[in-house]
Formats: structure tokens, C-alpha cells, sequence
């Protein structure tokens, strides 16, 4: 399943994640950002989900303003038997 408007795949987080997070919220029916796929479509998981779903959280509450905090959700979702955490 490729990316398209509504799908962006992330292997980490990149300092890029804002502005992508940004885009979906203005993008009329939204997008998911995958974390845990190569720009590829591989499945390559994510060591410790706890820490990155955190992560997202904070740089998401910290550095986009107006707080858009309650707009999306952070959800682990497992594939291929690997953990993934997709911002909706």
C-alpha cells in the first residue's frame, strides 16, 4: 500500500513531523502518519512505543500553536508482528 494524500509513512520521527501533522489537520478528511514503515511500504516496527507515542505527544503539544491537542489520536497497531504507532 503506497503513500498518497492521506497516508505518510515514517521509519522514525523526523523533524519533518510537525509540518506533516499540520497538513493532515488542515487537509479536509485528515491523513495518517505511519511510524514503523519505510518510505517503501516495509513494515520495520518500532523498538520502544512507549517512549516514541511520548515523544509525539510532546513535540506535537510543545511546537505547534494554536495546541491542536484533542484533533488527533496516537494508537499502537501491530503488523507483521511488529509494533507500529499511527497518528489519526
Amino acid at each position: 500500500m503506497p503513500e498518497n494524500n492521506r497516508k505518510e509513512y515514517k521509519q522514525k520521527i523526523t523533524d519533518s513531523l510537525e509540518k506533516e501533522v499540520v497538513a493532515f489537520l488542515n487537509y479536509l478528511g485528515g491523513g495518517i502518519i505511519y511510524l514503523g514503515i519505510a518510505n517503501d511500504g516495509t513494515v520495520v516496527g518500532i523498538d520502544d512505543i512507549d517512549q516514541v507515542q511520548l515523544q509525539i505527544k510532546d513535540r506535537i503539544k510543545n511546537n505547534i500553536l494554536p495546541s491542536c491537542m484533542g484533533l488527533f489520536d496516537v494508537v499502537t497497531e501491530i503488523r507483521e508482528d511488529k509494533i507500529l504507532s499511527n497518528l489519526l
